[in-house]
């Protein structure tokens, strides 16, 4: 029965980005911002969740007052998501973004660490839970493409809000079992960041965040650019949530198949090879069959990235790794990675901003796959 809790809070917490994330570019287009500002907003937003997540992460190690730390920041970002109507001009909706990004950046990491404590001994079922948030992802997406294409972006906040606040109510039943830190926690951060094969795997999580950034924020954008409507965004992005469901349901297998830093090879493939079908196909048909490849791209790299993370967390500081890289990937990978694809699509199109995250992916990948072996693994004293 505990695992129907955080099953149904990922399926809201996603199922609520899905009326969010998908149409902001299309909402500051409306506003008539210019590409270098949206590139900025778009960029400064991971910035932030690199900073903010962190922060409220550590705050509920040293306090271990998890609970508290994630019901204040869920009720606080659910008052700034409906603030994003109201507010029109650059200065506003930029410190709306800041203030919003600040907010939602632990979020999902203290989820992780709720999930991972509720499991207990059968840590490696996370996949099974995580899928939730696949399927509220892909039954909100087609939904959220109806609803806003019939009433406008403003349902695009109004719904997010909504499905949040039932969130942030599913919430109260986490369970966090913080475990006593047998050191300090400047002492712990620091172990953890002078692990030489972490910072490795969280540079090639920087780029795949850069990478998956690209595709999450820009596709509509490059669909739209295409001529296709938003009915068929949904569509498209339904299936790539769908997609998602095998492999967060086997991920306890792949993971003892292929160890964490296996998998991350293995999306790191697949989507490089998505990036270059989106730039030499790019048809109404093309888009909506490389969707099934999503599959293998996002969802791999994430329950990579979470098994990594608890697997070389130093005793105390669980949501703190948590908190590291869901910083990396969606902070400063997805900043770097918005700003890039901004000033890309304007100046060479979709298809070949496509086509050069896809070589980056490639030469990562190569570099990774030289320099893992050579470096020793670390065991925290």
């Amino acid at each position: 029965m505990r695992k129907i809790w955080p099953f149904t809070f990922y399926l809201l917490y996603f199922g609520g980005n899905a009326f969010f994330l998908p149409y902001l570019v299309l909402y500051y287009q409306s506003l008539n911002f210019s590409a270098t500002q949206i590139g900025l907003l778009i960029a400064i937003s991971p910035l932030i969740t690199l900073v903010g997540a962190p922060f409220w992460t550590g705050i509920a190690d040293i306090t271990h007052r998890h609970k508290l730390v994630m019901s204040t920041t869920i009720l606080l970002m659910i008052v700034l998501a409906l603030m994003y109507p109201i507010v029109k001009t650059i200065t506003a909706v930029f410190t709306l973004v800041i203030l919003f990004s600040f907010m939602v950046a632990p979020i999902n990491s203290l989820a992780d660490t709720a999930t991972i404590s509720m499991l207990g001994d059968e840590s490696q079922m996370y996949g099974r839970i995580r899928v939730g948030g696949t399927i509220g992802w892909g039954v909100a997406a087609p939904i959220a493409g109806v609803l806003i294409g019939r009433y406008g972006l403003n349902w695009a906040f109004w719904s997010y809000a909504i499905v949040m606040f039932v969130g942030f109510i599913v919430s109260q039943k986490f369970v966090f079992n913080p475990v006593k830190q047998e050191t300090s926690f400047k002492h712990g951060l620091r172990a953890l960041l002078s692990n030489r094969r972490l910072i490795l795997f969280l540079f090639t999580a920087f780029i795949c965040g850069m990478a998956l950034t690209s595709i999450n924020v820009y596709l509509f954008a490059y669909m739209e650019q295409l001529g296709i409507n938003k009915t068929l965004m949904g569509i498209a992005l339904s299936i790539a949530t769908v997609s998602e469901l095998p492999m967060f349901f086997y991920s306890d297998k792949l993971l003892a198949r292929f160890k964490p830093h296996g998998l991350l090879i293995i999306a790191m493939i697949v989507t490089a090879l998505r990036l270059f079908l989106y730039a030499i196909f790019n048809s109404t048909a093309g888009i909506l069959v490389f969707q099934l490849i999503n599959g293998v791209t996002f969802s791999a790299v994430w329950v990579a990235g979470v098994s990594y993370a608890s697997e070389n967390a130093p005793v105390g500081l669980s949501a703190t790794a948590q908190g590291v890289f869901g910083a990396v990937l969606f902070g400063f990978g997805s900043a770097a990675g918005g700003f890039l694809s901004a000033i890309l699509f304007e100046k060479v199109g979709g298809a070949q901003m496509y086509a050069i995250f896809g070589a980056l992916i490639s030469i990562t990948l190569l570099i990774y796959l030289f320099l893992e072996k050579r470096i020793p693994k670390v065991q925290y004293a």
